[in-house]
C-alpha cells in the first residue's frame, strides 16, 4: 500500500481500527466514514503528486493564431499568473503564428506531443486536422484546454473565455440602441471564417438582430486575418460597393485598418463596436474613434488554464472541471482604466 494506516487515519480524522475495518473489510463502516476514507485517499494521492511536481519544471505548450497584439495580450496574462502556481514551476513554450496554415498548425502540434509536454493552451482554427492532433495528444496523456475559440468536437478537456454568443448579442443590442431605427446595412468583420468564436460571435450578433432590430441587415466582411494589410483591402472594396454601411462590429480585429478604410473614402463611422482591450483599442478608444470594445479577464482565464492542467494532472486537489464562461465586458472611452 502506498500510504500508511496511520497517514490516512490523519488524513481522514478517524482512528487507524476504522481505517484497518475499511480498506480490510473486516466489518461495517458507516458510509459517511468510508466517504471521508476515500477522500483522504485521494488528497494523500494528490499531495504526493504535488511533492513529486515541485521538484521539477512542468512545460505547457502555448500555440496561438492571432494577430501580436493579441498574442503579446495572452502572454503577458499568462505570465502574470505564474507565480500564484509556487512551488510547483511552470515554464512555458509559445508557437505564436500570425499567418499559418493548416498543415503548419497541425506540425506545431505533432512537435510538442514528440517532445512532451504537460499540457497546452490552444487558439487555433476549427478544422477536423487540428481536431485529430488534439485527440492525439489526449491519447498520449496531454491536455489540452482551448482559449477564446473552442473546438468542441476533439478531446480538449476544456474551453476557457468568454460566451461568444453572448457577446455577439451584446454588441448587437448596443449597435441597434445607437443607430436611427431605419433600414441600413450594417458589416461585420471576422478574420476567418474557420475560427470557431468568431462564428458564434457573428452568430449571436445576427439572431439578436433578426429578432429585435430587422431593420439592420448584416454583410459579413472576412479573410483579413486580423492583419492590417489584407483588413484595410477587404474593408475598403466592401465599402466601395455598398456605400450606405455606417456601422461596424469588429469580431477578429484589424481595427485601425477599419478606421482608415472609412478615413480614406471620407465616409463616417457612426457606431463601431470591437473585441479585446489590447494596446491598439486602448488608442482608438482614447481618440473616441471606437465607440466599445467588448472585453473580458484574461488573466482570470490564464489562471484556470493552469488550474485545470494541474487538476488534470493530479498536481492539485480538487475535482476536475472544466472553467465557468468569463464575464462579458463592455469598455467604452470612458471606462477603459489602465493598461
Amino acid at each position: 500500500m502506498k500510504f500508511s494506516i496511520k497517514q490516512i487515519a490523519a488524513q481522514a480524522g478517524v482512528s487507524k481500527a476504522t481505517v484497518d475495518r475499511a480498506l480490510h473489510q473486516r466489518g461495517k463502516v458507516h458510509p459517511q466514514t468510508l466517504r471521508r476514507i476515500e477522500q483522504a485517499l485521494q488528497d494523500l494521492e494528490s499531495q504526493q503528486r504535488s511533492l513529486l511536481a515541485s521538484g521539477r519544471t512542468l512545460t505547457i505548450d502555448v500555440v496561438l493564431h492571432t494577430p501580436q497584439r493579441f498574442s503579446q495580450l495572452v502572454s503577458d496574462a499568462l505570465c502574470s499568473q505564474l507565480g500564484g502556481f509556487a512551488p510547483f514551476r511552470i515554464t512555458l513554450r509559445f508557437h505564436i503564428f500570425e499567418q499559418a496554415n493548416t498543415e503548419e498548425l497541425v506540425d506545431t502540434l505533432e512537435r510538442c506531443r514528440t517532445l512532451g509536454s504537460y499540457g497546452m493552451i490552444l487558439k487555433v482554427s476549427d478544422e477536423q486536422r487540428l481536431n485529430d492532433a488534439v485527440d492525439r495528444l489526449w491519447q498520449q496523456g496531454i491536455p489540452v484546454v482551448t482559449l477564446v475559440t473552442d473546438l468542441p468536437q476533439s478531446r480538449r478537456i476544456s474551453y476557457i473565455g468568454m460566451d461568444n454568443r453572448a457577446a455577439g448579442r451584446t454588441a448587437a443590442y448596443l449597435l441597434a440602441r445607437w443607430l436611427p431605427p431605419q433600414p441600413q446595412r450594417v458589416a461585420v468583420v471576422l478574420s476567418s471564417q474557420g475560427f470557431r468564436g468568431e462564428e458564434e460571435r457573428e452568430s449571436g450578433f445576427r439572431q439578436w438582430l433578426r429578432e429585435r432590430a430587422p431593420q439592420l441587415q448584416v454583410l459579413e466582411i472576412s479573410g483579413g486575418l486580423g492583419v492590417h494589410g489584407p483588413t484595410l483591402e477587404r474593408v475598403a472594396d466592401t465599402l466601395r460597393r455598398y456605400p450606405d454601411i455606417h456601422a461596424v462590429y469588429s469580431v477578429g480585429g484589424g481595427n485601425s485598418a477599419i478606421v482608415t478604410a472609412f478615413e480614406r473614402l471620407q465616409r463616417p463611422l457612426k457606431v463601431f463596436i470591437g473585441h479585446d482591450l489590447d494596446r491598439e483599442n486602448r488608442q482608438l478608444l482614447a481618440q473616441e474613434k471606437i465607440d466599445a470594445v467588448i472585453d473580458h479577464d484574461l488573466q482570470r482565464d490564464a489562471r484556470a488554464a493552469f488550474q485545470i492542467i494541474l487538476q488534470y494532472h493530479g498536481f492539485i486537489s480538487g475535482e476536475f472541471a472544466g472553467a465557468a464562461f468569463s464575464r462579458v465586458n463592455v469598455v467604452t472611452p470612458f471606462n477603459i482604466g489602465m493598461p
